[in-house]
């Protein structure tokens, strides 16, 4: 799912191409993908863009007559720039927005569709997607701390969690915890001052990082491959390569549909954390620590 860096660079290449700018036409090719439609479709042929945003992990066009287009990508979403006189869009468009320069385009990959567009009219009408989450670029120590020890969790689900911080996802969260040498697994109200600025300075430093990283890559152009599988980055999406730290090979978690990527000797003083499928199946054998693994 794309995460704050991505949006961030959507969002900076949107708006060199649509600001001010009208939209001539929204075309919904998959009905599925439009939740709410107050206005419709029709009733924005015409209006100029005024401005884009991020609410979340959500992108939010705003328009002519305080209307709104709110787009969550969720996992495999993603955003497509045509510009005028390009090839046009393939099969897995699920909407087309027209404007005079180029075509922005919605597609989705895969069969389960997840992504979603909202028209919403009225500034009011957008709380609904504001999930709450502090905003870690915009805030201070104080305000993160106090925000991370408001519930207890795993560090991992608290970051991860839209009421508590905003927009960031699996993958970030990875790095984020790799680069505070912080265990996936700490409970947020058991971290001591110090842990919780190096958590702190580890999250506006991988934030800030990968979206330079990301906006560098992509230039003047439009950003194409939207990915949670960076290359360069430390530990997420990397089960099993050497930790570009210690050399140590990251070790994963998986629970459902997610994978959690950590190291354990910069993590977690070299102890394994259980991975449950694994650990059921294998019982005893399972190797308890990275030096046991080596």
């Amino acid at each position: 799912m794309p995460e704050l860096p991505d949006i961030t660079v959507y969002l900076e290449s949107l708006a060199s191409r649509i600001a001010g700018e009208p939209l001539r036409r929204l075309v919904i090719r998959n009905p599925f993908v439009l939740r709410s439609v107050s206005p419709g479709p029709a009733e924005l042929a015409g209006a100029r863009v005024t401005g884009v945003r991020r609410l979340g992990k959500r992108i939010v066009l705003a328009l002519e007559g305080d209307r709104f287009v709110v787009i969550h990508l969720m996992i495999a979403g993603r955003l497509r720039w045509h510009a005028t006189g390009s090839k046009a869009p393939g099969r897995n468009a699920l909407a087309l927005f027209e404007f005079p320069r180029g075509t922005l385009v919605l597609t989705e990959g895969g069969t389960t569709r997840r992504a979603s567009i909202h028209l919403v009219a009225g500034e009011a009408n957008l709380a609904p997607f504001e999930r709450g989450g502090l905003e870690v670029l915009e805030a201070d120590l104080p305000a993160f701390a106090e925000r991370l020890r408001s519930e207890s969790h795993t560090v991992k689900r608290a970051l991860t969690d839209p009421r508590l911080f905003s927009g960031i996802g699996n993958a970030y969260s990875d790095e984020i915890l790799h680069r505070a040498r912080t265990s996936p697994l700490t409970l947020t109200r058991t971290l001591n001052d110090e842990e919780v600025a190096r958590l702190f300075d580890a999250t506006q430093a991988t934030l800030l990082e990968w979206t330079a990283r990301l906006r560098a890559e992509v230039g003047s152009g439009f950003p194409d491959k939207v990915t949670a599988f960076r290359e360069g980055m430390a530990v997420h999406g990397r089960y099993g390569q050497p930790c570009p730290v210690c050399g140590a090979p990251v070790q994963r978690i998986r629970y459902a549909d997610n994978e959690t990527n950590y190291c354990a000797r910069c993590q977690t003083g070299g102890r394994r954390l259980a991975d449950r499928a694994m650990s059921r199946l294998l019982h005893e054998d399972w190797p308890r620590s990275i030096d046991d693994l080596e």
